[in-house]
């Protein structure tokens, strides 16, 4: 595949690794204005890094483009007259919704929003998709590249705000949980990196668990929750402190925050 990756920060450079490590790419194009920072990436086979969109665009098929919202409107404009039938335009922006992207290039371009998260760059990212109506033929293409970077699922354009925290914020809800657990087997004795390792590994192999089994996750807590137990009293304990009610409030304000950010 000839990918380019308009915008190459956190999250694009995480793209490109994933596409890299996993021998996705024919050749990549990595776009930035200081391009010195990432020059390194051009040790990678088949790698071109530019300051110069429009060359990137001229020389791949598959576009992804992951700057900040306010320089995306720029930025197609500047490369809409290169656009051809056989280009996919693929959005990680938050809050940059498809008619806006037709109202620039056109209704008759292939566009894909998405929206994966930084563990894209280890293979793991949850990624969901949408398109507009042309791109609906383009779909499966965009899901084989996420596929090959973690997973992904299509969802309607609507839920892309609620996806966004989700599973791009969610990342960090996640990693303050290990923390939290981290921290916790400190107090009980353990030296940092013990309980680092023990909490990253519990957490990935409770995510296994209902991965692999399909089972709800209050299945699988009733298989270590026996009466007067330590497991009940600690989890009873933590509902007491609002564990849940705290995740879910901190869930819907991030989500108040994106359609505030979105409207403006």
């Amino acid at each position: 595949m000839k990918i380019a990756i308009i915008g190459a920060g956190n999250l694009g450079l995480s793209i490109a690794k994933g596409l890299v490590t996993t021998d996705t790419i024919t050749s990549l194009y990595l776009t930035k204005r200081d391009t010195e920072q990432i020059k390194h990436w051009e040790d990678y086979g088949n790698v071109t890094v530019t300051s110069d969109n429009q060359l990137a665009v001229a020389e791949s098929d598959i576009l992804i483009f992951s700057v900040q919202p306010n320089q995306f409107e720029a930025i197609l404009s500047s490369i809409k007259d290169l656009l051809t039938e056989k280009h996919v335009l693929i959005s990680t922006i938050t809050g940059f919704k498809i008619d806006r992207m037709e109202s620039i290039v056109g209704k008759d371009k292939h566009i894909i929003r998405s929206m994966p998260n930084t563990a894209i760059s280890v293979g793991e990212s949850m990624t969901c998709i949408c398109s507009n109506e042309k791109g609906n033929a383009r779909l499966q293409l965009a899901q084989a590249i996420y596929n090959k970077l973690g997973t992904s699922i299509i969802i309607e354009e609507r839920l892309m705000q609620a996806a966004t925290v989700i599973c791009a914020s969610g990342i960090a809800f996640w990693m303050r949980l290990i923390r939290a657990t981290t921290q916790g087997a400190i107090q009980l004795g353990f030296d940092a990196k013990e309980a680092q390792e023990m909490s990253m590994h519990t957490c990935l192999g409770a995510a296994s668990l209902l991965i692999q089994s399909g089972n709800h996750p209050e299945q699988e807590i009733d298989k270590v929750t026996t009466p007067r137990g330590c497991t009940i009293e600690g989890l009873n304990e933590m509902e007491h402190q609002g564990l849940s009610s705290s995740l879910i409030k901190g869930i819907v304000t991030s989500f108040n925050k994106i359609n505030l950010i979105s409207d403006n």
